[in-house]
């Protein structure tokens, strides 16, 4: 999906009500100071949608963002100057790798992931922020949904959307690649584990999900494979010793929120 073009007037302005339209207006003054940001959570979800949105639509509340590592300044300041105001007591003590920002006009806030994202697991993002021009890319956007321990209504909707309008890519081409998901998960064992929980509750809750069988079974049929990419995916040391110990310590941290579900 090719970014719209914003003027210079609109990105100097304050924030725009639609959560969609503001989210690309944030990536393009990001782009006109160097600063590479890519969006996450409910957004990027719609940003890759089709023109008509998503298969299952659903309410946004606020804009998640990702951005490189040593860019906490930056950002700040492409922030600042797009009209958000800084939580400065939360910023001055995780600012390293997380910064919030609020839109005063419209009472909502954006929560900026510097290097990596960090909620019940860890998904390393700052490697491959170039490779979509609005979002991170469609393997960790994903991934920063099967991640969510306690899943709501709203993240399954959004692997739903997901899963059903990009094709699981197993090799070179379009989609979402499912061997990068499969690599993280197979250094990983408790993303495995939680992985693996969410795609069997997906699965089993498509029956009354409300979406036509012969869309179910798209959903279906791609979970499916990339269950397969991730169980073939040659395991390292560290994971096989972490999975005797199993569900007997717990696996994953308990964020205070979920941005990504936003």
């Amino acid at each position: 999906m090719e970014p719209t073009s914003i003027s210079s007037s609109q990105l100097a302005s304050e924030p725009l009500s639609d959560l969609v339209d503001e989210s690309r207006r944030l990536v393009e003054a990001a782009n006109s100071k160097g600063v590479v940001a890519r969006i996450l959570g409910g957004a990027a979800v719609y940003l890759q949608a089709p023109t008509g949105g998503p298969l299952f639509p659903r309410t946004i509340n606020d804009i998640d963002v990702a951005t490189r590592r040593g860019m906490r300044t930056a950002i700040s300041a492409v922030f600042s100057a797009a009209g958000y105001v800084p939580d400065q007591m939360f910023n001055a003590l995780h600012g390293a790798s997380r910064l919030l920002f609020y839109d005063t006009v419209h009472a909502r806030k954006v929560d900026i992931f510097v290097g990596e994202f960090s909620m019940c697991h860890q998904i390393p993002i700052a490697d491959r922020l170039d490779r979509e021009p609005l979002t991170i890319p469609l393997a960790e956007l994903l991934l920063t949904k099967l991640q969510i321990v306690q899943l709501t209504e709203r993240d399954q909707r959004d692997i739903y959307n997901l899963t059903y309008h990009h094709s699981m890519n197993t090799g070179n081409g379009a989609g979402i690649e499912a061997d990068v998901i499969a690599d993280l998960c197979a250094r990983d064992w408790g993303l495995w584990r939680t992985v693996k929980a969410t795609i069997e509750r997906c699965q089993a809750n498509l029956a009354t999900s409300g979406i036509d069988p012969e869309n179910s079974a798209v959903i279906s049929a791609r979970l499916a494979l990339l269950w397969e990419r991730i169980e073939a995916a040659p395991k390292t040391a560290r994971w096989r010793l972490r999975s005797r110990v199993g569900d007997r310590v717990r696996w994953y941290d308990e964020p205070e929120e979920n941005p990504a579900g936003n």
